[in-house]
């Protein structure tokens, strides 16, 4: 939230200048996590190599650091995550950047921004990465910002969620 506060300053722009807190947009943001719950969900099952194994690290390294968390505080780190990367990069930087370039350029450019943070490995990155592109969709579709923050958070609930579930697996012995 810090970092999008000082960009918007000095970048001339007002993280939350699109914001409108509205039972429409609380709706629309809320609906449109189904589509990455979906995605979320392949993720999980796919034998596809590289996103098994994203997978498998991102359940080795976060599911520890989760293990014990109680529901709300799952959710307070979802709704800051959501709030503080939606400001900033829905907010400040695709703001800014749609100021000089049309729309869906500073949607695609915001994206890839979004996934370089993001950027655990190569496929992280690329799934953020796209991921990215849809929040800023929904920030220029529906011009609330939010929509993108709604999705976003929901999404870190339902995946911080599926992490907690994640059973540690006992180690195979070599005879």
């Amino acid at each position: 939230m810090l970092v999008a506060l000082a960009a918007g300053e000095g970048l001339g722009v007002a993280p939350f200048a699109t914001f409108a807190w509205s039972s429409r947009g609380l709706a629309a943001g809320i609906a449109a996590t189904a589509p990455l719950l979906l995605g979320l969900q392949w993720c999980r099952r796919t034998r596809f190599g590289p996103v098994a194994r994203l997978v498998r690290l991102v359940e080795a390294r976060l599911a520890p650091w989760l293990a014990g968390a109680r529901p709300a505080e799952l959710v307070l780190v979802a709704v800051l995550a959501g709030v503080g990367e939606e400001a900033l990069f829905r907010g400040v930087m695709q703001a800014a950047l749609a100021e000089r370039l049309p729309g869906w350029s500073a949607v695609a450019l915001t994206g890839v921004a979004f996934g370089l943070a993001h950027a655990l490995t190569a496929t992280y990155a690329v799934l953020a990465a796209l991921v990215g592109a849809y929040l800023g969709w929904l920030q220029l579709a529906g011009g609330n910002l939010l929509v993108p923050i709604v999705t976003h958070a929901l999404y870190d609930v339902v995946a911080l969620r599926f992490l907690l579930d994640v059973k540690e697996t006992p180690p195979s012995s070599v005879l």
